[in-house]
């Protein structure tokens, strides 16, 4: 394994229009760099990792393994890659694989799949097709190019070291990849699919990831006789009722107060005080603006996680028809809900079956 990866990460994000350049931008919880640095050095594929950066200071305080090495960059794109290379030199590489900062999404799969074609050629650089028409223009003329002809080149691509050595340190123009050097001169490439997931970060909009929020929702009633028992929106044959100002469907009431919690909106009974105005009101009628107010407000639903937690009934008896029954009364696909019977060995007002208590987890998402 006589491999090293170039990271070029000097460059100053003109387009991305930030106070800080892309690279040390966060994103999916870590800066977009570390994205790129962390599968580098999880696939074990390489002798030494070199970061390319104008702002040495910025990693001062970052400890790294001693096979991460930074250094400085220079004005270009190509001045980062030549630079690296000949500090490279030292270590008589076999391969080098050059990658953008600005891709932190390529996978492990393709760093491996890159170095089993490295092995019988020169150079391999990953490609995808355009998913877009493309149109060039001469002059004041627009033509169709023929997109099933056209391929997209991603990075990391990766080069035998002394080729790549040579054909950069004899390059006066500014270079907008390496694979570019090697087609200048007629140097085979092998192209092999990359990932469409492989995107390059150029603007802000490219970063920007929808805020997701859970809500936690707790509810528990009394049993009492001659009461109907609803769980769900559902009526359940039973002996007893649940408690309450409402009919006590501590399901829906704890599915409400999760997503009150997810958007910062207080509690149930902040919106059903327990005035003459909602006495005896069905659950249902509850849920449904709250549900309103979420869609309106640009959430969608990912998922529902509910504890029903009671000795009797038994939740497997009844579990399709609640999930059925919460499906269409909040326009949730079932798939998304998920209900779980606990019980509490026979303890307290709960195990002496004289009340039915519900939790509930609920995650949504936030969109433009």
């Amino acid at each position: 394994m006589n491999n090293y990866f170039i990271i070029l990460a000097a460059g100053s994000s003109k387009r991305f229009n930030a106070k800080k350049p892309k690279q040390y931008f966060f994103y999916k919880n870590k800066e977009l760099l570390e994205h790129s640095i962390e599968k580098a050095f999880n696939s074990k594929l390489f002798k030494k990792i070199i970061i390319v950066t104008k702002d040495l200071n910025h990693f001062k305080k970052k400890k790294y393994p001693k096979q991460i090495r930074i250094i400085k960059g220079g004005k270009e794109r190509s001045d980062s890659s030549l630079k690296a290379l000949r500090y490279l030199k030292r270590y008589k590489p076999l391969n080098v694989y050059i990658h953008d900062a600005a891709r932190p999404n390529f996978s492990i799969k393709l760093l491996k799949n890159i170095s089993k074609n490295l092995k019988k050629n020169k150079a391999v650089v990953p490609v995808v097709t355009s998913k877009d028409s493309i149109k060039y223009k001469i002059k004041n003329q627009i033509f169709n190019l023929n997109k099933n002809n056209s391929i997209l080149t991603q990075t990391p691509q990766a080069f035998r070291f002394e080729e790549l050595y040579k054909l950069a340190s004899k390059e006066k123009n500014k270079i907008s990849d390496e694979a570019t050097l090697f087609l200048n001169q007629n140097y085979k490439i092998k192209f092999i699919s990359g990932e469409n997931q492989n995107n390059k970060i150029t603007y802000l909009n490219d970063i920007k990831t929808s805020k997701t929020y859970f809500g936690l929702g707790f509810d528990l009633h009394r049993l009492i006789r001659n009461k109907k028992l609803y769980l769900g929106g559902v009526k359940i044959p039973f002996h007893s009722g649940l408690e309450g100002h409402s009919d006590g469907d501590v399901i829906l009431h704890a599915i409400i107060d999760a997503i009150l919690g997810a958007t910062r909106k207080k509690d149930i009974g902040t919106y059903f005080p327990n005035s003459r105005k909602f006495k005896n009101i069905r659950s249902p009628k509850m849920l449904k603006p709250i549900i309103n107010n979420l869609y309106k407000s640009n959430f969608y639903m990912n998922n529902l996680d509910i504890n029903l937690i009671c000795e009797q009934p038994k939740v497997s008896k009844y579990r399709n028809k609640i999930v059925s029954s919460i499906s269409n009364l909040m326009g949730l696909n079932k798939n998304l809900i998920n209900i779980k019977g606990k019980t509490v060995e026979k303890l307290g007002l709960i195990g002496k079956e004289k009340a039915i208590a519900c939790e509930v987890i609920v995650s949504i998402t936030k969109y433009d």
